[in-house]
């Protein structure tokens, strides 16, 4: 196995509180898309799995790993919207306002990400959110200066689950794929990973449980803060 020398992470589920970020949130954006029709909103709730009342998410919705192009497509008819790339600026537009006071990174995310620093490991954010959300969520959550690389679904390197993420963030740093462990929460992310020829690192801090991801993963872990050690013993 070759040594990582970097590190691209997923951002929600990974790096943030999924639900803490995104529940209320998905909630404000669901009334202000339905002009806050209740009925409107509780049809939009629906084939995105998430319960308006409680706002919380089964964990097959597709607002955990989708983008707001997967949303536009399921909300389009519903909102009588016909311009669907309207609907999916609209979607970012609406999660970045209503998400980025609520963001919530785990206890550990910074003290790991500044011991994966220290290990000289340079470190990237790949996600389904926008360009700009993910950029926003890092500098609430106080760790944007802990990546040079930081891209979402419309920087033009692709969505997940496809590989272009990991090779743009190979490309960046001058490594091979192979010398990269994508780490995230979702199926998604491991099959990003094994697309590109990166390591597979599954955590399940997000809303996905190890048994949906060990079949997919190279290595499941409780959350990203037992990286340090997964990677000092893999490159010894």
């Amino acid at each position: 196995m070759a040594k990582i020398r970097a590190l691209l992470f997923d951002k929600d589920g990974t790096l943030l509180d999924f639900e803490s970020t995104y529940g209320a949130a998905t909630a404000k954006v669901l009334m202000t898309l339905a002009k806050g029709d209740l009925p409107l909103a509780r049809q939009l709730a629906e084939p995105a799995e998430f319960d308006l009342a409680s706002t919380r998410f089964a964990p097959g919705s597709m607002i955990i790993a989708g983008t707001a192009r997967d949303m536009a497509a399921a909300w389009a008819d519903l909102l009588g919207e016909p311009d669907r790339d309207a609907l999916v600026r609209r979607i970012d537009t609406l999660y970045l306002e209503h998400s980025s006071a609520a963001v919530t990174p785990f206890d550990y995310t910074r003290g790991t990400l500044d011991a994966l620093i220290a290990m000289g490991l340079p470190l990237g954010i790949a996600t389904n959110d926008s360009d700009a959300g993910a950029r926003d969520h890092a500098e609430q959550a106080g760790i944007a200066d802990c990546f040079a690389f930081i891209a979402g679904h419309d920087s033009g390197y692709g969505q997940k689950p496809g590989p272009g993420m990991v090779l743009a963030f190979a490309e960046a740093t001058g490594l091979e794929p192979g010398e990269i462990a994508m780490v995230g929460d979702s199926a998604h992310d491991m099959q990003c990973a094994r697309a590109a020829g990166a390591l597979a690192v599954a955590v399940t801090s997000g809303m996905t449980g190890e048994e949906h991801l060990r079949d997919v993963a190279d290595h499941v872990l409780p959350g990203i803060d037992a990286l340090p050690a997964l990677i000092a013993r893999i490159n010894g």
